[in-house]
C-alpha cells in the first residue's frame, strides 16, 4: 500500500524505531529479573519505550528512591557498555540522512539517557539529529506527551504539524497525546495502533520537499 507522510517536522523514537537493540535490551532486563527474582517476560512486556527508572519503580516498589535510582543507573551503565548486535532499522540511516540533507526539522525523542542514545545511534550508523530529547530532559517520561511536546517546541514547529515515529505502546500513547501524526514502525498492534499509518521499516522510503510549501517535507513509499 502506498504511503505518503507530509509534515513540517519529524520526531523519531530510537529503540525499535531507528535502532534495533532488542538483543541488548532483553539481555539486560533478563539480568535484572534474575537478580531480583522477577519474571523477565513480565518486565519486557511493559518496559519497552519507558524510562529505566520507571520500570525499576514498578517492579521494586519496596525499595527506597535512592536504591531504585542506583539500580536503574547500573542497568543503564551496562546497556551503554554493550553495543553487540545493535543495527539500524532497515532504511533508517538513509531516511535520517535525507531529512538532514534537506534541512528538515528533525528530533530524537527517546526514553534513554543521552549517553546511551548517542552510543546506540553511533553503533547503528544513524546520524544524530539537531534536537535530542532524552530521559534527562523531561520530568514525566512516556506515555506522557512531555518529551514529544518539548522536541516540537525545540524545533519551532507545532506538534500537530509533526510526524512522530514510534514502535512501542508507551511511546505511541505519548506521541498521540502530543497531537503529532503518529506512525507505527514495526509489528506492535493494539487499540492505539488501529487508526495509525504503519511502516514495517524504512525500506523504499524516499524524502522530498512537499509541493505545498517550502517548510514541509514528504516521506513516501510506493
Amino acid at each position: 500500500m502506498p504511503i505518503e507522510i507530509t509534515a513540517a517536522g519529524f520526531l523519531f523514537d530510537m529503540d525499535g524505531t531507528l535502532v534495533d537493540s532488542h538483543a541488548v535490551v532483553e539481555q539486560e532486563w533478563a539480568h535484572f529479573a534474575a537478580a531480583y527474582d522477577l519474571d523477565a517476560a513480565e518486565i519486557l512486556a511493559v518496559s519497552h519505550g519507558v524510562q529505566a527508572i520507571d520500570t525499576v519503580r514498578r517492579f521494586l516498589p519496596e525499595r527506597s528512591d535512592d536504591e531504585q535510582r542506583a539500580i536503574a543507573a547500573e542497568l543503564v551503565r551496562r546497556e551503554t557498555a554493550d553495543t553487540a548486535g545493535i543495527v539500524e532499522i532497515p532504511g533508517a540511516a538513509a531516511v535520517m540522512d535525507a531529512l538532514l540533507a534537506l534541512h528538515a526539522p528533525v528530533a530524537l525523542v527517546t526514553s534513554a539517557p543521552r549517553d546511551l542514545a548517542l552510543v546506540r545511534l553511533a553503533a547503528a550508523g544513524v546520524a544524530v539529529p539537531p534536537v535530542v530529547v532524552t530521559a534527562e530532559d523531561v520530568q514525566r517520561g512516556k506515555p506522557h506527551p512531555d518529551a514529544y511536546l518539548a522536541a516540537a517546541a525545540a524545533l519551532g514547529v507545532d506538534a500537530g504539524d509533526c510526524a512522530a515515529f514510534e514502535d512501542a505502546e508507551a511511546g505511541l500513547l505519548s506521541a498521540v497525546a502530543s497531537g503529532a501524526r503518529t506512525v507505527v514502525v514495526g509489528a506492535h498492534a493494539s487499540a492505539t495502533t488501529e487508526p495509525l499509518v504503519r511502516l514495517a521499516d524504512y525500506t523504499g522510503v524516499t524524502v522530498d520537499r512537499a509541493t505545498d510549501g517550502v517548510s514541509r517535507w514528504l516521506l513516501s513509499r510506493p
